[in-house]
Order: structure tokens, then sequence, then C-alpha cells
């Protein structure tokens, strides 16, 4: 009887609790207290709420999950939530591509696109959410993302939140979404954007919480750290502190980064927060895989508050008490700390009263809307790379028969990524093509090979439909089971970081199957097309062999398989381009653990890799010329226009992207091959040109000496227009020629 009765008293508790949240969230509305008078300037709202807290209160507060202060009318709130590719880990929502793939799509403009309907959907949810009286952690407005590391190097598992391996792609890219998510109210916050991992973190995974990152004042100033700055140029919101040590000091607690750098440097006003869990780390001792500079969880709380972090995501905060016991802090420098945090509460509206804000009014209508499925359908059209088509691309939609194959062609897991959220309606590449074909063509499907095991049946009743098929549609790769973040990646052996280059050998028998079988026919072979997705560079030299097209479509989310059918039959030409240099064997690239960025991406790299940065194929034809500049020497202070002819001689419309490098001929210190340094994409109908337009400020012309000074010197510079970086394997490949020039700098 006694635990029939306790069970039903819990059942009570769970039915009425939120009935209890939501009675608090009327009634503060009906207290009266200073920090709730939206008139007082936010600084004089924060002072009051923080003299009415007991430190418990105040330490509880800058948590990630926080409580309730009933006696306030303060409701309880998580400050964990993530928004990378779509509201994630929460409510059903809009699912677009990973961030690799809007990456890909070199494209600023439809980054704020895909950002403001992210915050509309977020913001949405939480009313939604508030109203029930729901206050889970993922269901908040203080999103953590982007994440602007460098994807510096093709091992690790996490390069695919990103946006590339280049500054100032990533820095145009994170701008625009951090500008999307905060809104451009005068007034609120939309939601909050996080910059993240600061700096210089970018694997490998299993050593992250103990990995000491040593980089050169060079490298940081030239690779590392500008997206970071330009993200505090336009006021996000919160940085994250890494898990790992940055040349000898744990990141979230160095004083160079945070305190030189991020506030005193770059005048940074937000909240510091940690990543989850590494607050803990700078008390484990090095040889249990931590920092281990402190002894004890209260000197890692005082530690870190000293540092100026803010939020603990964790839970080490809790020994901030035992640390004013100890004398190790005062109870003024939490209230220093837990000021700035709050600032971002405020600014989201979270203290006043319901319709105050003009957020609040954002319905449910929102997501999932049709218009947000068109967009992440573009997104994923925008974002598709075409590396090879000898000429059976576009498809004809009423051929007689379709073999679609390989793992990955009805695998939903391959449409997310990680990060993810939840639609309710995930289409798969087969479904995509399915809607696509006529209805008198045959469309067959068979898995015909697993994702990452062989030899486990020798029966193959699937290869041989390569040589009976029009066309044979493999969709291979790789996906979130064997790269992504610790823990994660649960076929992953090395912590979700990717020390195989190669693609699961199943997958590469199973195409070598497929040709061999397909080459049989009479009349010289029935082509074969290679959908690979993924999330990071792979070797793809067999599968560019054994292949008559290759799409590389990343993690497309929910509209992807309607996206690469829209591809593969025409109905849209590729347009996306890489984010990242595809080397031709991890032999080419420095050790992994060394952060010298000697070696490095397309703009140190000495060799030639399997496919570079900026590469990507189209159905049409570009041709760029007429490059002209408004001076042939200019002034160190000057700016430079650049003019250029984009011509489309082919027969199809189609976007191109068109991209700008420069390239210091004479330094006196080593600098990049080249840079990018201009990017606009543009839509061109057949036989129509464009003049196309940039206008470089004296920033473009700057080199980084050693010690991390920016400087321009006089010389030489050439100017590289055209659809790929200036790498040679672009015009091998089938990339158009640049056009270029070279200027002087008086």
């Amino acid at each position: 009887m006694k635990k029939i009765l306790h069970s039903a008293l819990f059942l009570l508790l769970i039915v009425f609790a939120p009935n209890r949240i939501e009675a608090q969230t009327n009634s503060s509305d009906k207290m009266n207290f200073p920090f709730q008078n939206s008139s007082l300037s936010i600084e004089e709202r924060i002072k009051d709420l923080i003299s009415r807290l007991t430190l418990e209160e105040k330490v509880n507060q800058m948590m990630n999950n926080t409580s309730a202060i009933e006696r306030l009318g303060i409701l309880p709130y998580s400050y964990w939530n993530e928004a990378l590719h779509g509201v994630g880990r929460s409510s059903v929502a809009t699912v677009f591509p990973q961030a690799i793939g809007l990456g890909a799509t070199f494209d600023s403009d439809l980054a704020y696109r895909v950002s403001s309907a992210i915050s509309d959907e977020a913001r949405a949810l939480y009313n939604t959410s508030k109203a029930k009286g729901y206050f889970k952690q993922y269901g908040g407005l203080t999103f953590w993302t982007p994440n602007i590391n460098i994807f510096r190097d093709p091992r690790w598992g996490r390069g695919q939140e990103t946006y590339g391996e280049d500054p100032f792609l990533t820095a145009s890219i994170g701008v625009s979404f951090v500008k999307g998510l905060q809104g451009d109210n005068p007034n609120y916050l939309k939601t909050a954007a996080c910059a993240k991992h600061f700096a210089v973190h970018s694997g490998p995974e299993k050593l992250r919480h103990e990995f000491n990152a040593v980089a050169s004042p060079k490298d940081l100033e030239e690779t590392y750290l500008p997206a970071f700055h330009a993200l505090v140029d336009v006021k996000v919101e919160a940085v994250m502190c890494a898990y790992n040590s940055t040349n000898g000091a744990p990141c979230c607690s160095n004083n160079y980064l945070i305190t030189d750098v991020l506030r005193k440097k770059w005048n940074f006003k937000g909240h510091v927060l940690s990543d989850c869990g590494a607050l803990q780390d700078l008390y484990t001792p090095k040889e249990k895989n931590g920092h281990g500079v402190v002894q004890t969880e209260a000197e890692a709380a005082a530690l870190a508050l000293k540092s100026g972090v803010s939020l603990d995501c964790g839970n080490t905060y809790e020994a901030l008490p035992e640390a004013i016991r100890k004398g190790l802090i005062t109870e003024k420098e939490i209230d220093n700390q837990l000021a700035v945090l709050l600032h971002t509460r405020f600014k989201l509206g979270l203290f006043d009263p319901i319709g105050s804000n003009p957020y609040d009014a954002i319905s449910l209508d929102v997501v999932g809307s049709k218009e947000h499925r068109a967009l992440a359908k573009e997104v994923a059209e925008k974002s598709i790379v075409l590396l090879k088509n000898n000429g059976v691309l576009p498809l004809k939609k009423d051929l007689s028969k379709y073999f679609v194959t390989g793992p990955n062609a009805a695998n939903i897991d391959v449409l997310l990524g990680n990060y993810y959220g939840i639609s309710s309606d995930m289409v798969t590449v087969l479904e995509g093509i399915a809607h696509k074909v006529s209805e008198a063509s045959q469309l067959h499907y068979q898995m015909g090979a697993m994702f990452n095991q062989t030899g486990i049946n020798p029966i193959d009743w699937a290869s041989g439909n390569a040589g009976q098929s029009d066309v044979t549609i493999a969709v291979i790769g790789i996906s979130g089971l064997i790269e992504g973040e610790e823990g994660e990646s649960l076929a992953s052996p090395t912590a979700g970081d990717r020390l195989d280059y190669n693609i699961p050998q199943s997958q590469i028998d199973y195409l070598r199957k497929l040709r061999k079988i397909a080459n049989k026919d009479a009349n010289g072979g029935k082509p074969i097309v290679t959908v690979v997705t993924g999330g990071s560079p792979m070797n793809l030299a067999e599968i560019q062999e054994l292949s008559d097209a290759v799409l590389l479509v990343w993690y497309p989310g929910e509209e992807g398989g309607n996206a690469i059918a829209d591809i593969l039959f025409g109905d849209r030409s590729p347009s996306g381009k890489l984010p990242i240099t595809f080397p031709k064997s991890y032999d080419q690239l420095p050790d992994y653990v060394n952060y010298s960025m000697k070696g490095r991406t397309y703009k140190y790299m000495n060799v030639e890799p399997l496919y570079p940065f900026g590469f990507g194929l189209s159905y049409a034809d570009f041709k760029y010329t007429n490059l002209q500049v408004s001076s042939k020497k200019i002034a160190k202070n000057q700016s430079l226009s650049v003019t250029v002819d984009v011509t489309n001689s082919g027969k199809i419309q189609s976007d191109e992207v068109v991209q700008l490098y420069v390239s210091d001929l004479i330094a006196s210190v080593e600098v990049p091959n080249f840079q990018l340094s201009g990017i606009k994409r543009i839509h061109l109908n057949a036989g129509e040109t464009q003049k196309i337009t940039f206008e470089l400020l004296p920033k473009a012309f700057e080199m980084v000496k050693n010690d991390g000074n920016r400087i321009i010197e006089p010389g030489e510079f050439k100017i590289f227009v055209g659809g790929s970086s200036p790498m040679k394997k672009s015009f091998d490949l089938g990339a158009p020629k640049m056009a270029e020039t070279i200027i002087t700098i008086k």
C-alpha cells in the first residue's frame, strides 16, 4: 500500500508540476521588484536582483541549469541549448544541412536567412514551452553556436561543425549566422549566440581534456583568432572557452586569451562560459587525463572565476562558497561575474512582463513551415559539390530503369550530422529520387553492402542490377557513426576522429563489384553515379576512378533527398565549393597534434592535393575575362576596386561562386601562398555575362609578422579571380581558368 501511495503521489507531482510553474509565470508579472521594472537601466535592475540573492542562489544562477527562485518570481532557466543547423536536441524543428555544408555554399546572405529562421523557430518553441511550464535543458534561448574553429586537419571528427579551413570564409559565414540568431531589435536579443571553442581547438578528440595546443603568435593572428575577432566585432553575446590548453594554460583559465585578447584588445562585453566539464579538467590530475593546474575543486572554481568565466557548464562552481571560506575569492567577485552573465538574460527579456518583448509574439506556425523547408532545400542544393562528371549528369527522368544502392541511400542518419534536431519529414536520397523519376520508369533499390562490415553474407543479389539498369546511383560515404564528438560516434575506435582516411572497405569493395558488372555491358558500360555523404575530407581517389560522376553532399538535412535529386536530374545545377582541401593522403600532412600551420590548408600546403579548396564543378561553363583594377599602383592606406567579367557560355543556367585571392609575391617573412579575400555568389543564365566588382580594403594586403603584428609591406601582389582557389590541381580537374593581374603597393 505504501508503494502505491508513493507512486500515486509521484504521478500527481508530475501532472501538476507544470501548472505550478505556469502559476509562477503569471504571479511573477504581478510582483513589483525594481529588477522587474523595464523602465530602469539593465545595470540598475541587475544590481537590485543580485542584492536580493543569497550566496547559494548566486552560485546556482551561474550554472548551466538554474533553479527557480519562487520568492522573487524567477523561473528556472537552462543556458545549454543547441542550434548548429537548426534547433537541436529539443522539440521538432527544421533540420538544415550540417554547418560544413553551409560553409560549402560560400554564401553569407544565405547563412543569415538560415539563422534568422532558426531563431524564429527557437523563440516560437520557447514561448510555447514557457506557456506549458516546461523549462528543460535545450529549451532556452542561449545557443552555444556557431563553432568557428578552423578545420585545420581532416582527421578532426568535429570539423563537420565548422565552416571549413579558411579564416575569411569562416568569419564571413559566422558573422552572418550570429546576426540572424541575435536579431536586429535595438532593445532585445532574439536569441543569444556563442562563439566557440576559444581558442586553438581542433583535436585530437581523445586528448581534448589534457592536450596543450602550441601556436605561434603568427599562427594565432593569421589563422586561429580572426573569426573570433570578427564575431566579437558584431557583438556576439557569449564566448565558450575550450577544453584544451593553449600555449601552456588551460583555455578556461588562460589570462592571455580571456583577459588580454578578448576583454582588453577586442573589448568583448558579453559573458564567457566553460565547455561542459572543462572546469573539472583544471583539478583533474594529468595522470587521470586532466590539466592538473590546481589541486581541489574549490581552487578550480576560484581560478576560473578570477579568469573571467561567468558560467560553468558542469558542477565545479558548486564549490564557490567553499572557495570564499578558504579566502580564495570574495563574494564581490562572484557578484561581478554574475552581473556580466545576467546581462544576457535581461537582454533576452526574460525578466520582463510577457508581451513587452516583440519576440514574445512569434508563434508555432513558423516551426517547420513550408518556407523553412524550402530554405533547407535551397541550402542543401547550394552546398552539393560536383567533383567529377564525364557527361553522364544531369540524368534524364524517364530512363527505363534506375538502380539505387549503397548503405546510405535510405539512411536517415546521413541527413543529420551531429548536434541535430528532429523533423517530422526527413527525405532520404532514395525517397528524393523516387519523387523525381517518371511513373513509367522502374526504380530498384537494394542496400548491397553494409556500412562498415565485410564478408557477412557471401550471397549477392544486389550488384547484378548494375548491368541491367540504365544507371546505377551508389550512395556511400561516412556518417556520424565514425566521425563526430567523443562519446557520440558509436563505431569509432578513436573517439570520433578519423585516423583512417579511407571510407569503409566494405563500400569500396562493393563499388568495385558494381563497376565490374556495369562494364560488361556490350555498349561500353553502364554509368555509375556515386553520391558521397560525410562531413570531412576522405580518400575518394578510387571512387573518382570507378565512377562516371561524383557528388559530395555532406549531411544535407531534412530536404537532403529532394535536393540531391534536383541536382542529379538537372532541375538545379551544382554550385557548392569545397571549404576544405582534400589531401591525397594523410602522409601529405603534418602530425595531427602539431598546431603549426606550415603544410596545412590551401594557404600553406605546397603539394598537389586530391581536391583543392574552393573547387566544385557545374553543369554550366564559366569563363573569367577582362580583369581590371582601379589602379596598378596604390598606397598602403588605399583601397582597390577589382572588376571581372564572368560569362556562362554553356547551355544551362547556374549559380557560380566567384572567388578572389591575393598573393603577396615578395615578403620579409613566410606568408600564405594566396588567401581568400572576396566572395560573390551570382546566378547566370545560359549565355549571360555579368561584371562583378570587389572592393578590397587595405586589410586584404596585410601580412602577419612572426611576432603576431600586422603590417603592409611595399611590393607586388597578385590578384586571382575565378571559380576555385589558384591551386594547379583545380584546372586539371576542370575548373575554369582564373583571371589574374599584378598590382604594386608603394
